[in-house]
C-alpha cells in the first residue's frame, strides 16, 4: 500500500500571513498564504474522503456555516462538510467562533445576518495551543485572528458565507439560514485515552482524529485504515521509507506499516474516515508482539460537539 509525502496546495488568502515557520518553508512575501491543502502526490489516485490542511489567520475569516450531507446531495453536491481544528498555536487574544450564545428563530438569525449583528450573536471563545474544538455541519463558525490550526474536514467546498467583515464578498442568506443550527452547541468533556501513547480528541461518523506521543527511539506497527492522513506536529520518523517532520503530512493507503522514531520524539496528528477509534491502529514493536500500550489519561481542551465527538 502507498505512503507518500502530501503535496502541499498553497491557497492565498487576505487574511492570511507571510511567515509560515515553524510549520512550513513556503515563502508567503509575495501574497498572503492562508492556507495549504495536504493532497495525494499522485494527480491520478482516486480522490480521498478527508482533507487536511493547514490555516495561517492575521484577520478574521469570515462567519459562515456549512450544510450536512442531506441538503448538500439536494443541491448537487456530493456531500456535506463536518470538521474538526486543532490549535497549533494562537496569540494570547485570539479567539474562535462557535455556536451560537442563545437560540434564535429563523427571523431573527436572518435579521442578524442582514444587519451583521451575527457577529455578536456568535459564542466567542479564547483558544490555545492543543485545543480542539470539532464543527459538526449546520454550526454556524467563524476562526479569529492570530491562529494557525490544522484541519480536518470532509472534502467538500460546500460553504454559505453569513458575514464579511465588509470585504464585499457574496452572502449567502437564504441557504445559510436553511442550513444552520442557531442555538447554542453543547461542550464536550474531556477526550478518551485509547491507550498510554494514542488520545482520541474527535469521533464522529465521518472521521476520527487522534493525536499520538511517541517516545524517542521507539519502534511502532501501524495498521493503517485505507486512508489515513499522519500530520507531524514536533518531532521526526521514518513512516516506511517516508522521513517525516515537522509540519509535513503523509498519506498512508492502509495495511502494516512501520514507524520508526527519531532522538526528538514523535508528536502526530492521524486521522481516518471512520465513526470510532480503531484499537489495532497503533502497536508498539518495543515489547511483546502485539502487545497494545496500557491505558493511560489524557486531557484535551474540547469545544463544540457533544455526545458526537465522544462516541
Amino acid at each position: 500500500m502507498p505512503i507518500e509525502h502530501a503535496a502541499v496546495r498553497v491557497v492565498q488568502k487576505p487574511w492570511g500571513v507571510g511567515d509560515l515557520r515553524p510549520w512550513s518553508n513556503i515563502d508567503g512575501s509575495r501574497g498572503a498564504v492562508g492556507e495549504l491543502w495536504f493532497e495525494r502526490a499522485d494527480e491520478s489516485a482516486p480522490t480521498p474522503a478527508l482533507l487536511l490542511k493547514l490555516l495561517f489567520t492575521s484577520q478574521p475569516l469570515s462567519i459562515q456555516v456549512h450544510p450536512d450531507d442531506t441538503f448538500a446531495r439536494a443541491m448537487g453536491m456530493p456531500n456535506g462538510k463536518s470538521e474538526a481544528w486543532y490549535i497549533l498555536a494562537a496569540q494570547p487574544d485570539a479567539q474562535i467562533g462557535a455556536g451560537l450564545k442563545h437560540q434564535v428563530t429563523a427571523q431573527q438569525l436572518r435579521t442578524s445576518i442582514q444587519d451583521g449583528s451575527i457577529a455578536e450573536l456568535l459564542h466567542w471563545q479564547s483558544v490555545a495551543a492543543g485545543d480542539v474544538i470539532y464543527i459538526p455541519a449546520g454550526t454556524i463558525h467563524a476562526i479569529g485572528a492570530g491562529i494557525v490550526l490544522a484541519e480536518i474536514q470532509q472534502r467538500s467546498d460546500a460553504t454559505f458565507r453569513l458575514y464579511d467583515y465588509g470585504r464585499q464578498r457574496e452572502l449567502h442568506e437564504d441557504n445559510g439560514v436553511a442550513v444552520a443550527h442557531p442555538w447554542p452547541l453543547r461542550t464536550l468533556g474531556n477526550s478518551a485515552a485509547v491507550a498510554a501513547n494514542r488520545t482520541t480528541l474527535v469521533a464522529s461518523k465521518h472521521f476520527v482524529l487522534e493525536r499520538v506521543e511517541l517516545p524517542e527511539g521507539s519502534s511502532w506497527a501501524l495498521l493503517a485504515e485505507p486512508e489515513t492522513w499522519m500530520l507531524i506536529l514536533n518531532g521526526h520518523a521514518a513512516i516506511g521509507l517516508a522521513a517525516a517532520s515537522t509540519g509535513e503530512a503523509i498519506f498512508i493507503g492502509g495495511g502494516r506499516n512501520s514507524i520508526e522514531v527519531g532522538h526528538n520524539g514523535l508528536s502526530a496528528l492521524i486521522a481516518y474516515p471512520a465513526s470510532r477509534p480503531i484499537d489495532s491502529l497503533l502497536q508498539s514493536l518495543d515489547e511483546q508482539p502485539g502487545k497494545l500500550t496500557h491505558p493511560a489519561t489524557h486531557s484535551v481542551p474540547q469545544f463544540a460537539g457533544s455526545a458526537e465527538a465522544r462516541t
